[in-house]
């Protein structure tokens, strides 16, 4: 048998190959929230865990490097413009604490 713990803000990987963070435990209900990449949440039991342990249907995964998954913005929603380079009016220590 595969031991594997739920561990809060650890990623895993499930059978159809979905990413999945654990959000929550809840030790006296028996559950486990967890959060999909696509930013839907859901519930799992203990028991249900257990059994896809069982059925090497969970395995641990990296987290994503594509934060956004949950977002749903595009880019040309933020309504700014970003930079490769960053501005030289920080070279100052006098203009840090004026600019944010």
């Amino acid at each position: 048998m595969n031991v594997l713990k739920p561990i809060v803000g650890q990623w895993y990987r499930g059978i159809t190959n979905e990413l999945f963070e654990v959000v929550a435990i809840d030790e006296q209900d028996e559950t486990i929230e967890i959060q999909y990449f696509d930013g839907t949440i859901a519930e799992m039991e203990f028991d249900a865990w257990n059994e896809h342990l069982l059925d090497d249907l969970i395995d641990t995964a990296d987290a994503p490097e594509d934060w956004s998954g949950a977002v749903d913005v595009e880019t040309e929603d933020l309504d700014r413009e970003f930079e490769d380079n960053p501005k030289i009016a920080w070279a100052s220590p006098n203009d840090r604490s004026l600019r944010r």
